[in-house]
């Protein structure tokens, strides 16, 4: 991002981009109670943030690991639901249906993602830059969060990739290793992850494009 700031941490209008998120799933009823793992020197600015914006579903705040697996471990560790929803703190334009939506494939099939079709052609390459092969794209989904799964269920892909030396792009590829089948519902285009300056100016067009539609 070329900032010594935390991604999450970048203010988006007038919050910081981790609030904007948190608040979306403040206000779904489905949710009881969120989880927030950071880095163990930002959990005092993230507890006066959060009862600064009143986020009162916010039960936790807690240190994650030196990676982003051990991070979400710390936090299912805090978790006593059967269900839990994973989420990145940088995608706060996840829209409340498709949160929904997830859950409730979850419920029916035992774990689901958001995810979008692939709309570029996606190629393998080699390590000198050679393409080796083009997969069919209509076989490939862009894959978001939140992703939820049964609790028992992801605390054990998490110690099973832990005892392997296993480590995953996301939660899913965990279930997965466990032959857990994993259900795409289709999200949005919108639900981006702002991991770039060019993702960050994206993201301030939206929220005042946002802004605009309430008014």
């Amino acid at each position: 991002m070329g900032t010594q700031e935390s991604k999450q941490y970048l203010m988006l209008e007038d919050k910081p981009i981790i609030i904007h998120t948190l608040d979306i799933f403040e206000q779904m009823p489905l949710v009881k109670e969120v989880v927030l793992v950071t880095g163990a020197d930002d959990i005092p600015r993230c507890e006066q943030w959060i009862k600064d914006y009143g986020l009162g579903k916010v039960t936790k705040v807690i240190a994650g690991g030196s990676e982003r697996q051990q991070s979400v471990y710390n936090g299912l560790m805090e978790i006593g639901t059967e269900w839990v929803m994973v989420h990145d703190g940088v995608r706060p334009f996840v829209e409340p249906a498709h949160i929904e939506a997830c859950y409730r494939r979850a419920l029916q099939e035992g774990a689901a993602v958001l995810a979008v079709p692939v709309k570029d052609t996606i190629k393998q390459v080699n390590d000198s830059g050679t393409i080796l092969a083009t997969p069919d794209r209509r076989s490939l989904w862009a894959i978001h969060t939140p992703q939820a799964f049964r609790l028992s269920d992801l605390k054990m892909a998490h110690e099973r990739a832990a005892a392997d030396g296993f480590a995953g792009t996301d939660d899913s590829m965990l279930v997965e290793r466990l032959g857990i089948p994993v259900a795409v519902v289709e999200g949005s285009y919108t639900n981006i992850k702002i991991t770039t300056p060019e993702d960050l100016e994206y993201a301030a067009f939206m929220q005042k494009r946002k802004g605009e539609n309430k008014e």
